[in-house]
């Protein structure tokens, strides 16, 4: 590979959360030799199985292929990981700490180990989601560990839940941060496979890599705060947001996407992203003040529908059966991290109201979660029966064309609260529903 010379790369990705997971499983499909590490025995047990420990379209059936060609394998030996590879990945969770900062605990304890463990020159590749500055320190980890040579690149995912596989195969950029001509032309080589349709692989220094990740979440994130202040004026004035969404997405310069309404944004990369950037700012000695407001006004968004729904009951939702479509934080994924339905079912629960739930995915992790607070049901009707009203809070696609008259059969009064805007309130006041959605008339 080295002097553009393709050839099989030994590569080591440590963690097999979600973003490991894919990048070791994809960057095997494309005939590398790959070993993911893990120190959870039971999740690499789980793995050699064949099994995944996360709900991603797609990965299991390519995890067992690559594993049953043997061009992917699981262990949770790092040392033996490292000393095989040339390039290895950090792919650990860097989840919020107590102010809001990322907890780079696991990313330079892992730093450490390959460190000890290095027997050659290695490239590490930092793949987890940190803050700027993060690859001089685990740069500096490693060099206190070993005398061996080594390189340090930031290299940020851009991967979306529910379309990872598709987000890795068809990436629109890949971004490497490096200030070493020979590690870039490595890299690049390493990720050609995947831009051959001419997505561009841009390479910049590590600092402005490390922050780019950061900087397209927290823009996305913005985007869907502000339509939804949009959606909360238009509710006051009597407008549409629907038109004014079509209206502005036509706009070249603006584009329609994360434009949709709703009951706030969730998962485990938007909500920490956002305070992360606004925790490094105030350490940088800047307020992020248009960051700081997206925070607020998605936390405040998540708790829209529980106010809906105390007006339509007057107030009173003692003896009241709610019934709720979606709990993860978006379709295609069970992941419920910071999930606006977590706001809204204990919210009412809160007030007096029970609550049975369906999800496609989630109801595992649902389950663990709310314990039998919830009544867990296993297909999206036996939710309905009896029920006061229907919430929904994640739009997944089966939800979308439902039998409308069975479902006014089933439901004890005709009442759906749509927190993601997905049927139409002409089509809701032809099937006899009293209907509440998010910035419509």
């Amino acid at each position: 590979m080295v002097g553009g010379k393709e050839q099989q790369v030994k590569i080591a990705v440590v963690g097999t959360g979600y973003v490991g997971l894919v990048v070791g499983t994809c960057l095997a499909e494309t005939g590398h030799d790959v070993i993911c590490v893990d120190s959870d025995k039971a999740k690499i047990d789980l793995l050699k199985r064949g099994k995944t420990p996360i709900y991603e379209p797609g990965l299991e059936e390519l995890v067992r292929r690559n594993a049953q060609e043997e061009r992917l394998a699981f262990t949770t030996n790092l040392k033996e990981a490292v000393e095989k590879s040339l390039v290895i990945f950090i792919a650990v969770g860097t989840p919020p700490d107590d102010t809001d900062a990322a907890d780079l605990c696991n990313v330079f304890e892992v730093a450490r180990d390959i460190g000890r463990a290095m027997n050659g020159y290695k490239i590490v590749v930092n793949k987890s989601t940190v803050p700027v500055g993060t690859a001089d320190k685990v740069g500096e980890t490693i060099a206190a560990e070993t005398r061996e040579e080594f390189d340090v690149v930031s290299n940020p995912e851009f991967l979306k839940e529910g379309a990872a596989i598709e987000d890795f195969m068809k990436p629109d950029r890949i971004i490497i941060g490096t200030s070493d001509v020979r590690v870039a032309e490595i890299m690049k080589e390493l990720y050609a496979p995947f831009v051959r349709t001419g997505h561009p692989i841009i390479v910049m220094d590590i600092r402005s890599a490390e922050l780019t990740k950061y900087a397209c979440n927290a823009m996305l994130a913005t985007r869907i705060s502000f339509i939804n202040e949009i959606a909360n004026l238009c509710e006051r004035v009597g407008a549409d947001v629907d038109k004014i969404r079509q209206g502005m997405g036509s706009d070249a310069r603006i584009g329609p996407a994360f434009l949709f309404p709703g009951v706030g944004y969730g998962g485990s990369c938007f909500p920490k992203d956002v305070r992360a950037v606004v925790r490094s700012a105030a350490e940088a000695g800047y307020e992020f003040r248009i960051l700081r407001a997206t925070d607020e006004v998605n936390e405040q968004q998540k708790s829209l529908l529980i106010g809906k729904v105390m007006r339509h009951f007057r107030g009173d939702l003692r003896g009241k059966v709610l019934a709720l479509w979606g709990l993860s934080f978006k379709p295609r994924t069970d992941d419920m991290r910071e999930a606006p339905s977590l706001t809204i079912v204990r919210g009412v629960l809160e007030r007096g109201a029970s609550v049975r739930a369906y999800d496609p995915v989630a109801a595992k992790v649902a389950s663990a979660i709310f314990g039998g607070d919830v009544v867990l049901v296993k297909r999206n009707y036996d939710a309905l029966e009896g029920a006061d009203g229907l919430i929904i809070a994640t739009e997944w696609n089966e939800f979308r064309y439902p039998d409308f008259k069975r479902m006014a059969s089933l439901m004890k009064e005709r009442v759906i609260f749509d927190g993601r805007n997905i049927y139409s309130p002409k089509t809701m006041q032809e099937h006899g529903f009293t209907y509440y959605s998010i910035g419509r008339p």
